[in-house]
């Protein structure tokens, strides 16, 4: 496992900005800070977003559209959406992809079993804008993160601290009203996830897939709030140990790896 900080040399010179790890760290702190923000001045509490099609939106759907808005800019501006998007090399070994299979069945379960007859045209139109929670907290972490973190680390720390950083982010709900015991364990699921999605990057070689499988995961499980779902969803035992089973699998991802940036000069300053 390259946990150093040999550098590669790879040549970007495309990028307009060159990355640093403080502006990775800058900006999901930044993304955080603007949905916090966000659904603090909405006056929705935590634990009453799930009531209709109006506190959804108001709560949580204002926020991600605000924070995708954001999120674009930066990433234009920086000039890094190859490098966030796109892997420079796929993973060799392939068989990791179990772990993010296993959660798509799980993710397909819980919308087979959603109760969709809880649902008002409102409350389901307020819903499918979580569906943005996919990109922006995909291209917060997973993105601009990992590409900062590659401009001085090796991949295990890249894998690691933005893992770290996807589960980190959600003690921000605390502030919302959540339980912090409660807030812990989504945390600890959270890390666990974001290393599920993490080895889904890295043998796709592209960060849309994780994107998609994110949107689609918190879409289901929120959709099973709803009414009375099916008896089968809601597994979370299982969730966890397809996470751990990532923990183990996500070594294979990671060894021989060499996704390190070059430090060249950002495209603004070289030459022309």
């Amino acid at each position: 496992m390259k946990w150093g900080t040999m550098r590669s040399p790879a040549d970007r010179p495309d990028l307009r900005v060159r990355p640093r790890i403080w502006i990775g760290i800058a900006v999901v702190v930044g993304y955080v800070a603007l949905v916090s923000i966000t659904q603090h001045l909405s006056g929705v509490p935590y634990p009453d977003l799930g009531d209709n099609g109006s506190t959804l939106f108001r709560g949580v759907g204002i926020s991600l559209i605000l924070g995708a808005i954001a999120l674009t800019v930066v990433t234009t501006l920086l000039g890094w959406w190859r490098p966030a998007i796109r892997e420079q090399h796929r993973a060799t070994s392939r068989w990791p992809v179990i772990a993010p299979a296993l959660m798509t069945v799980l993710m397909l379960l819980n919308l087979i079993g959603t109760d969709w007859g809880a649902y008002d045209l409102s409350f389901f139109a307020a819903s499918l804008v979580l569906l943005l929670v996919g990109f922006t907290e995909e291209i917060a972490t997973r993105g601009l993160l990992v590409t900062a973190l590659r401009s001085r680390l090796g991949e295990g720390w890249v894998w690691f601290l933005s893992s770290l950083a996807f589960g980190l982010m959600h003690y921000v709900n605390v502030l919302s009203g959540q339980d912090f015991g409660r807030t812990s364990f989504q945390v600890l699921s959270a890390f666990l996830f974001g290393t599920v999605l993490y080895i889904l990057r890295r043998i796709t070689g592209t960060l849309v897939w994780a994107m998609v499988l994110h949107a689609l995961w918190d879409f289901a499980v929120f959709a099973t709030g709803k009414g009375h779902p099916a008896s089968f969803t809601g597994m979370g035992g299982l969730e966890l140990l397809i996470g751990a089973f990532a923990l183990i699998a996500v070594w294979w991802v990671i060894r021989g790896s060499n996704e390190r940036l070059a430090e060249t000069p950002a495209l603004s300053s070289q030459p022309r």
